[in-house]
């Protein structure tokens, strides 16, 4: 029977102390969330956010547009961002209208107020072992588990199913930075249950359930970063988590394992932003 990888708990520590901190600061840091349209999934995120941040200290400014905003003056706002002085950390909610390209977003985010870690400096930073301005949050609470939990990664064979920018393929490179040997496997990936079947540590970002008993060794680490709706509008994630927590050592559950430690990794962000902005 697996040891249950509790994320709430983790993630309250993590605010905890960055409370503590944030009293001890000259100003509170800042950060500012744009939300283009009216997107349900999104408004109860950027709810979260905005209440996790004000909760522990940190000032939050929600900007909403309608969905008829033109890319060119989403880039302005974001420009204008960059160069206030009082805004420490920024970030674009995802997704946004098909007319606005999300890439150019991202790439008008100044690196340095870049929360949720995804331009290309800071991606770059990452690929080349070099430490980035900020972390992509969600791998970023996935490694902090693991060694909450002090699960060895040196040496160990890491399966990552799922391959998207913002956790699929910075979390293979955290983890082949911390010395494991990492796959990743793909909606294109032949054989599947036979790679996942290798994995010391298999991690799912792929947003349907996927994960079966019969695709995980004994004993392997089992971190599930999925969360959807099921067919029965309950809230559940890409492993099939009752039979899994049979054989696996431990195993996040959904929700209460990778999703508080977003927001963590989020307001930890934003704290780091402010301080790296604050040296002269």
């Amino acid at each position: 029977m697996a040891t249950i990888i509790d994320g709430k708990a983790v993630s309250a520590k993590i605010l905890e102390n960055l409370s503590a901190e944030i009293k001890n600061l000259q100003e509170k840091p800042h950060l500012v969330v744009i939300q283009v349209g009216d997107n349900p999934a999104s408004n109860i995120y950027v709810g979260l956010k905005k209440k996790k941040a004000e909760a522990i200290g940190i000032k939050s400014t929600v900007i909403k547009y309608d969905e008829d905003i033109t890319e060119q003056e989403l880039i302005k706002k974001i420009e204008d961002l960059n160069s206030d002085s009082n805004v420490h950390a920024l970030l674009v909610q995802l997704p946004l209208p098909k007319h606005i390209k999300e890439t150019n977003i991202i790439k008008s985010i100044s690196p340095k107020k870049d929360v949720d870690g995804f331009t290309a400096q800071n991606t770059g930073d990452l690929l080349n072992g070099l430490i980035p301005c900020a972390y992509s949050c969600t791998p970023k609470g996935v490694l902090r588990l693991l060694k909450e939990y002090n699960i060895e990664i040196s040496g160990k064979h890491a399966v990552v199913v799922g391959r998207s920018n913002i956790v699929g393929k910075p979390l293979a490179i955290m983890l082949l930075n911390n010395n494991a040997t990492v796959t990743i496997c793909h909606s294109k990936t032949q054989n599947l249950s036979q790679i996942t079947r290798e994995a010391d540590i298999l991690i799912s970002a792929v947003g349907k359930k996927v994960i079966f008993k019969d695709m995980v060794k004994k004993d392997a680490v089992v971190i599930d970063v999925g969360i959807f709706k099921d067919e029965n509008n309950k809230t559940t994630g890409d492993v099939d988590f009752e039979n899994v927590k049979d054989i696996a050592s431990y195993i996040t559950p959904v929700p209460g394992g990778v999703g508080p430690m977003t927001i963590a990794s989020l307001m930890e962000n934003t704290v780091e932003l402010y301080k790296l902005q604050s040296i002269k």
